[in-house]
């Protein structure tokens, strides 16, 4: 890590994603250490990306000149106890926001799998976590900050801008996101149960009663055979004063006797506790704990979203491919969520369900896979998720979403030197 004299920004040399699949263009990563440094390296740049957490596993934060990352930022929280929102600095961790929300009495609706991603990441992909109810982590989003291509700083919200519900979902297309305002509630418990081995017949049969069974349901599958392997059930305390009945069995599922990981024969040590034990929000609707770091991401990821009509028929779809999928597989997880007005969501006007596929790292194979996937797929209008891998083109994605046209326009708007486009954008959003 060296300091650049010119800017007094810190330069740290980046290769890799978090997996380990991508090797970026630009090999060393920006982290101005104040708002002003980042204006100046955004308006001298020809073309710049804000770089999160790496969690993605396309190229999709590439840069062809320029990367940045505001980890140098302070995260800045800043509750306001009247309006029920909180501003945080975009480069801030989920689980570091969620643990200060939860010390001073408040909650996000929702959380991903993972604590350790960073917030403008998340929502500038349309990452969620689950719930018939709950929208994605961007639902949360009322304004934002961004510096654009000229270095200037813009804010956008909910309730002053016409266009907000583009801004949101981005893709780093339209800017820098530097700050973040979210809705929070007052802080709840949950509680988490995992039942083993339901079968598909019962699942698919009673689809709806199992995914609302709970405030989140996670199935976890290989799609091989005749169960789910495991279903995690967070359930959100709403009546102190009501005991809650714990359930013997669950659509044919028996109750796990320890603690388990979603990936077989591995510890449930990193894993947010389990076994029905009430803790709070923070530390149960994520699957994996803050205070452990992930793992070297030997992994690859894909996921799907299927409106919510077609999701036995889809999942059927799917399983029926097992013989080609399960052997590069380490999981699947099913998960739904509700229905959003967010531009490039991909629960764009619908409810859906999230069809992800976490891989071996074998990205040759299983680039040769998706395609099959995605053709199963397709007459179910199924639209990708942006940081995952997938071999969809612009052709394919802009007839999944009414607004489509709308964002280019808006991106058009925003940055018309095309400071923040990039080999991704081009081929997904402007089909260039």
């Amino acid at each position: 890590m060296i300091v650049d004299s010119r800017q007094g920004s810190l330069i740290v040399t980046v290769e890799l994603n978090w997996a380990g699949n991508l090797r970026y263009q630009a090999s060393t990563v920006v982290s101005p250490t104040s708002i002003d440094e980042l204006q100046v390296v955004v308006a001298g740049a020809a073309q710049v990306r804000a770089l999160g957490s790496r969690h993605s596993f396309n190229d999709i934060a590439d840069s062809r000149d320029v990367l940045i990352s505001l980890q140098s930022l302070d995260s800045d929280i800043v509750i306001d106890e009247e309006t029920s929102t909180v501003t945080v600095s975009g480069a801030t961790k989920y689980g570091i926001l969620a643990e200060e929300l939860t010390r001073r009495g408040f909650a996000l609706h929702n959380l991903a799998s993972l604590p350790h991603i960073s917030i403008a990441g998340a929502i500038a992909t349309g990452t969620h976590g689950s719930g018939d109810r709950n929208g994605n982590l961007a639902t949360a989003v009322t304004a934002l900050e961004l510096v654009t291509g000229t270095g200037d700083i813009v804010t956008v919200s909910r309730a002053d801008t016409p266009d907000f519900a583009g801004f949101v979902v981005g893709l780093g297309a339209l800017g820098v996101i530097t700050r973040v305002t979210l809705e929070i509630q007052p802080t709840f418990d949950v509680r988490q149960d995992v039942f083993e081995n339901l079968p598909w017949s019962q699942v698919l049969a009673h689809f709806d009663a199992v995914t609302s069974a709970a405030y989140s349901v996670s199935l976890f599958t290989d799609w091989s055979g005749a169960t789910v392997d495991q279903a995690w059930l967070k359930s959100r305390r709403t009546d102190a004063a009501k005991p809650f009945e714990p359930r013997e069995t669950f659509f044919g599922g028996s109750p796990a006797t320890a603690g388990r990981h979603p990936l077989p024969g591995i510890s449930a040590e990193n894993c947010t506790e389990q076994r029905g034990v009430w803790g709070p929000w923070h530390d149960r609707l994520a699957h994996f704990r803050l205070a452990f770091t992930p793992s070297s991401g030997a992994e690859l990821q894909s996921e799907y979203l299927v409106p919510r009509e077609h999701a036995v028929a889809a999942i059927e779809a799917v399983r029926a491919l097992s013989r080609v999928i399960t052997p590069l597989l380490l999981v699947s997880e099913v998960r739904t969520m509700a229905a959003d007005d967010l531009w490039l969501s991909p629960n764009q006007g619908r409810d859906g369900i999230g069809l992800h596929f976490t891989w071996k790292p074998e990205q040759e194979a299983v680039e040769q896979v998706l395609p099959l996937i995605e053709a199963a797929l397709a007459p179910f209008m199924a639209r990708p998720h942006w940081g995952k891998l997938f071999q969809l083109r612009r052709a394919e994605i802009a007839p999944l979403n009414a607004r489509f046209d709308d964002f280019q326009e808006l991106a058009e708007r925003m940055d018309p030197t095309h400071t923040f486009r990039n080999d991704f954008l081009d081929r997904t959003v402007f089909g260039l």
